[in-house]
């Protein structure tokens, strides 16, 4: 039921971690400056925002909706159907639920809801994440309200006038907890006296990753270096198998206490979505960045080079892993000078309040806009 009293907020995205985690802290940074918004999400069957939106407390919406297939061209023959599909479902949410406003955090459903959004006279707002804004941003910036970026150089992709400059979004668990070192490795085991290595790349793994460390762990352990290692859930049993006989590296599918493996790390591996890379600013943490290759307009390479030419972190592209990674991790391991001098470097870009800013700034235009009636008191 549509309360005339509510101010109505659709935020559409997910499919990774990446697009999910920022959404949800979107959501409670509206809460806090109109804790009666009535949110709803809307997302893609099948993927991470099914299971993680629900678990955080909030309604969700899913569409039939896929994604382009940017490795294997020829498995996107159904791309048409499912893409006229989603549009029919995001109508029809959008005529139910009457949003006086419509957020695209990115990710396969965003678009659809955006679009019609737009279509139906609807106000939208995006949330670019990426130093590289893709063409689907690009072409309902033109109509958006506002851009929210966190990147500089973004009059390139969207009007001007338009643009906000708010940086992206993390998990505020992150910030809240105060977790040392040495708490953070007893809890996964390790020892807090030798150097740790966090690896995630991303919540469905990395296997160009996954394969370069599988094959050289062993002068990892040679060197007396630990490895915390998300693994994904299609690579961890074979790995489990082939690292039983290293007690120092723990290998995990999925880490659902990043705070706690943050706090463990000296040194993280990361592929470079946008995402990760406002975790590690905030986290202060120095990082070996390994762009996904398939990523649309190549923007984590793009991404990664941002930190790269600040000094705030190492790029090893994705063809190089199997050479390089191992051997990088080794040395940077072994100078703890050059991990504070990065630490530092990758700490002044951090943006801890992004998801306030976003909420002020939309609150700003839909109270301007619709000033509605308060409910009349008992």
């Amino acid at each position: 039921m549509v309360h005339k009293h509510t101010y109505r907020i659709i935020i559409a995205g997910g499919g990774t971690g990446g697009h999910v985690f920022p959404a949800i802290a979107i959501a409670r940074a509206l809460q806090t400056k109109q804790p009666k918004v009535d949110l709803l999400f809307v997302g893609a069957k099948g993927k991470l925002e099914a299971e993680k939106i629900p678990q955080a407390g909030y309604r969700i919406e899913l569409l039939d909706m896929r994604g382009v297939d940017r490795g294997h061209w020829w498995k996107n023959w159904s791309l048409p159907y499912f893409m006229l599909k989603s549009f029919i479902q995001a109508r029809t949410i959008l005529r139910a639920f009457r949003p006086h406003a419509a957020i695209g955090v990115g990710g396969y459903a965003s678009f659809p809801i955006l679009f019609m959004a737009q279509r139906m006279g609807m106000d939208t707002f995006i949330q670019e994440q990426n130093s590289f804004a893709g063409k689907a941003n690009q072409w309902l910036g033109k109509r958006a309200v506002k851009v929210f970026v966190a990147y500089e150089g973004m009059d390139r992709f969207f009007p001007t006038e338009k643009i906000i400059f708010t940086g992206n979004p993390v998990r505020q668990e992150l910030l809240q907890r105060q977790l040392s070192k040495s708490d953070a490795c007893a809890s996964f085991g390790l020892d807090p006296q030798k150097p740790v290595v966090l690896v995630v790349g991303g919540s469905q793994g990395a296997r160009t990753i996954n394969q370069a460390i599988l094959e050289q762990a062993h002068q990892l352990v040679d060197r007396d270096i630990q490895l915390l290692w998300q693994t994904g859930r299609w690579d961890a049993s074979t790995i489990e198998q082939r690292m039983r006989s290293y007690p120092q590296i723990k290998v995990l599918p999925f880490i659902e206490d990043m705070a706690k493996a943050y706090a463990a790390a000296d040194i993280v591996v990361s592929r470079a979505g946008a995402m990760a890379i406002a975790e590690l600013c905030v986290m202060k943490k120095p990082a070996i960045l390994v762009p996904y290759p398939f990523a649309a307009e190549d923007h984590q390479t793009h991404n990664a080079q941002k930190l790269v030419d600040k000094q705030a972190a190492w790029m090893i592209a994705d063809a190089r892993v199997k050479e390089e990674l191992v051997l990088r991790i080794i040395e940077l391991s072994m100078h703890p000078e050059w991990q504070r001098e990065m630490s530092n470097h990758i700490a002044a870009l951090a943006i801890p309040d992004a998801d306030q800013r976003i909420a002020q700034h939309v609150w700003e235009y839909v109270e301007q806009k619709w000033k509605l009636p308060q409910p009349e008191s008992v």
